[in-house]
């Protein structure tokens, strides 16, 4: 038994002038394709979640949206009050993300880290006869 299935997105659109605006109206009339249409067609039998949500990034781009509206749109399905937080926090973790309730908790853990490095990089034993030129202070 064969399995096959595809997937399409669809876009048309025409521009009609508008001649009632009055004086001057056919300006920024080149800007405009009189139709556009477009057609986007992929396999899907074996498309993972990914691969979906990167034809259609492809799509949006076709229809013309901004690829840093296209990112926030994807982030919003994650980080929104309908996302319970454990499941957001699992996507941060997977991609090395903070919270912003999470940022004083790691400030403080960077803080004590340097406290801690300064103290070691103070208190270092020189090696005795190390007269090397190259670690000169």
């Amino acid at each position: 038994m064969t399995y096959e299935a595809e997937v399409q997105f669809k876009f048309d659109a025409t521009y009609t002038h508008d001649y009632s605006r009055g004086f001057a109206s056919h300006l920024g009339d080149e800007d405009f394709l009189p139709e556009e249409h477009y057609v986007i067609t992929a396999p899907a039998a074996d498309l993972n979640c990914k691969q979906y949500f990167k034809l259609f990034e492809k799509f949006m781009l076709c229809v013309g949206m901004c690829p840093s509206s296209i990112r926030s749109g994807a982030m919003s399905l994650v980080f929104n009050d309908m996302v319970k937080e454990e499941e957001q926090r699992k996507v941060c973790k997977e991609y090395e993300l903070t919270m912003d309730e999470d940022l004083e908790k790691k400030y403080q853990e960077f803080m004590k880290r340097d406290a801690e490095w300064a103290r070691l990089n103070k208190s270092e034993p020189k090696i005795k006869g190390d007269d090397s030129p190259w670690d000169a202070e």
